[in-house]
């Protein structure tokens, strides 16, 4: 199925390239990026509100939950490019990788950590709330700003899934494919 956006093409405005230079390290652009670059106020503010810095979670926390939230919300696109990229460098396992899309949040592969963690998003996805159970949970682990950097992060990716599957963009030929 073709995109329902065609990607602008090269050259790229100074402010988009130095973007697009500094995130994706010389490797070409993804296809959601150069969508994006169609409209530089746009794209900037894409870029504005990514959390793919150093913050307060360590790259293991923030992939489990955007592995999870790409997966609930059926993005394969965006859940391959994470799985690609990040999983190896998370030290998820493949089972773990394969657990993000077709386990519960309890499978016996996931720490107690990362069960909170998979709890949260499988919880704002169904409901858009945390109940206070969960809450209490979150409290174990992660500071009140860590908290808020999670529900951050899945606000973030489940607007990058409305992306990617509205826009029905094709899937990068070096992402992951969601399991069968």
């Amino acid at each position: 199925m073709p995109a329902r956006i065609e990607p602008a093409t090269p050259p790229f405005g100074e402010d988009i390239s130095r973007s697009l230079d500094r995130v994706m390290k010389g490797q070409p652009p993804l296809r959601l990026f150069t969508t994006l670059a169609r409209d530089p106020r746009l794209f900037q503010k894409f870029f504005a509100g990514g959390l793919l810095d150093k913050g307060h979670l360590s790259i293991r926390q923030r992939e489990i939950v955007i592995h999870r939230t790409t997966a609930l919300c059926k993005s394969e696109y965006e859940w391959g490019v994470h799985v690609a990229v990040f999983s190896r460098l998370a030290g998820l396992t493949p089972e773990q990788v394969q657990a993000s899309v077709t386990a519960s949040a309890n499978d016996a592969c996931w720490s107690t950590e990362d069960q909170v963690l998979l709890r949260l998003c499988d919880s704002l996805h169904a409901h858009a709330d945390i109940d206070d159970g969960l809450w209490d949970a979150l409290r174990t682990y992660f500071s009140e700003e860590a908290i808020i950097e999670l529900l951050m992060l899945a606000g973030f990716y489940r607007t990058v899934s409305y992306l990617t599957n509205g826009l029905r963009l094709p899937l990068e030929a070096s992402g992951a494919r969601f399991p069968a």
